[in-house]
C-alpha cells in the first residue's frame, strides 16, 4: 500500500534497480518466513531419512543418492526464507565462503551425476560423504572462528 502511495503522490524513483524490484515484491512477515524456513527444513531432514532408509534396500543407493541430495537443497533454500534469496546468494559467495560454497554444490552436482548418469553405486556414496562433510564445511563458515 506504501509504495502505491508513492507512486501516486510522484515520489517513486524510476530508476530503481532490479534488487530493491524483487526485494520490494517479495517481502514476507517474519511470521512467514518463519513458518517456512520450519518447513523446508523439516522436508529436507525427512528427505534425508527417508534416503537412509532406502539405502538398505536393494538398488537403493540411488534413491539414496538423490533423496540425501533433496533433503541437502531444501535445508539450505530454507535459509532463503530467513535472510532473503538475494541476500543469502550474496553470503553464499563472500570470498570467506566462496571455495566452501563451491565445494558445497560441486558435490550436490557431482552426486546426483553418479547415481543417475553413471550409474556408479560407489562414487555416489563417496559424493554423499562428501556432500555432507563439504555441508558441514559450509555450515561452519558462518560461525565466525569456527574453521
Amino acid at each position: 500500500m506504501e509504495k502505491l502511495r508513492r507512486v501516486l503522490s510522484g515520489q517513486d524513483d524510476e530508476e530503481q534497480g532490479l534488487t530493491s524490484q524483487v526485494l520490494d515484491v517479495s517481502t514476507l512477515s517474519w511470521n512467514t518466513r518463519l513458518r517456512w524456513f520450519a518447513i523446508c527444513f523439516i522436508c529436507g531432514i525427512l528427505c534425508s531419512l527417508i534416503g537412509t532408509s532406502l539405502l538398505w534396500l536393494p538398488g537403493g543407493v540411488k534413491l539414496f543418492a538423490v533423496f540425501y541430495t533433496l533433503g541437502n537443497i531444501s535445508a539450505l533454500a530454507s535459509t532463503c526464507f530467513l535472510m532473503g534469496p538475494v541476500k543469502q546468494l550474496k553470503k553464499m559467495f563472500e570470498s570467506t565462503r566462496l571455495f566452501a560454497t563451491v565445494i558445497m554444490l560441486l558435490c550436490l552436482v557431482l552426486t546426483l551425476c553418479a547415481a543417475l548418469w553413471w550409474h556408479k553405486n560407489g562414487l555416489a556414496l563417496l559424493f554423499c560423504i562428501l556432500q555432507f562433510l563439504a555441508m558441514s564445511w559450509y555450515s561452519l563458515s558462518y560461525i565466525p572462528y569456527a574453521r
